[in-house]
């Protein structure tokens, strides 16, 4: 990637609506070099997709929860099994493996109390390969969807 590559994607991440003609304009280039860059950056994988950034809490979604789970062993078989179940549940934002204890870090929303600990005892708590679970409340986002810095 280049000065200009790195320029494109950083338009693109404050800004994931730009037009073609906005996006070229703002990085210097006339569109078709700039369509050119664009295409190439999506097919080698550096642009992996376009999102909108939802607020949870207008679509009745404002409890939200970080969760530590410790596995009771790391065998590839239990590790697989973990991760396509916690793949399969919509309410698991982002389940990311660590090095060291706890193996899972799991962000984690609902509609309130009730509905999480449903969604604890019902799901989490039965996932492959759990020794325990411990939950920590979020009491406010600070920084959230920030762009990578390039």
């Amino acid at each position: 990637m280049d000065a200009l590559d790195r320029e494109i994607v950083a338009q693109l991440q404050a800004d994931g609506r730009l037009t073609l003609t906005e996006l070229a304009d703002r990085v210097g280039l006339t569109v078709s070099p700039c369509h050119r860059r664009l295409r190439a950056l999506e097919r080698d994988g550096v642009i992996t997709g376009y999102t909108a950034q939802i607020d949870p809490a207008s679509v009745g979604l404002g409890f939200e929860a970080l969760v530590f789970v410790t596995m009771t062993e790391s065998g590839a078989r239990t590790v697989a099994a973990l991760e396509e179940a916690l793949a399969g549940i919509p309410n698991v934002l982002l389940a990311q493996r660590l090095f060291g204890s706890p193996d899972y870090l799991l962000r984690v929303v609902a509609e309130d109390l009730s509905a999480f600990q449903r969604l604890y005892d019902d799901q989490l708590a039965t996932l492959p390969g759990v020794q325990r679970l411990n939950s920590t409340l979020v009491m406010k986002s600070v920084v959230e969807g920030r762009g990578l810095p390039l």
